[in-house]
């Protein structure tokens, strides 16, 4: 009966991991997203997002709901209707993050970018992202942001 029972157990992980799809980031498409408990409307609603472009990351995958993790740590199940696959940064922290018109902490200074403020990422080299935002545009560096991963690279 064991036996019986741990291969059970074997087979619904090895399903769960053919399911499983790498994580990746998206953003918020309208005013108001939901966060629900599981991946159907019949589901408490936890959270109501009220920041389009906000990002999240993708930790799973279910017919057409996504389980999404917030910069806090927060995770739950969104309609794929309410996200999109643009790439957007959260600024992080408690003060001003610099944004420069070059990748390099030397760089001529663009402005000051609040925490909690999103942009759309357009690249990324190993240390900075550029962004773009209404009337900005520049690098920032990594550390001051969530929505990419640490060592990601990209045009």
């Amino acid at each position: 009966m064991r036996r019986a029972a741990f291969l059970s157990f074997a087979l619904l992980l090895a399903a769960t991991a053919a399911h499983a799809a790498p994580a990746r980031f998206v953003s918020q498409r309208e005013g108001n997203a939901y966060m629900r408990e599981g991946p159907s409307y019949n589901h408490r609603v936890l959270w109501v997002y009220k920041h389009k472009g906000y990002p999240f990351e993708v930790i799973a995958r279910y017919d057409v709901w996504r389980r999404v993790r917030a910069h806090d740590g927060t995770t739950g199940w969104m309609s794929a209707a309410m996200l999109i696959d643009r790439r957007n940064l959260l600024v992080t922290g408690r003060q001003r993050a610099p944004l420069y018109a070059d990748p390099e902490p030397r760089a001529k200074l663009v402005a000051y970018v609040m925490p909690g403020a999103t942009a759309q990422v357009e690249a990324c080299a190993l240390r900075f992202c550029r962004v773009r935002a209404p009337g900005l545009k520049g690098w920032i560096d990594k550390d001051r942001v969530w929505g990419v991963g640490r060592d990601e690279v990209f045009k």
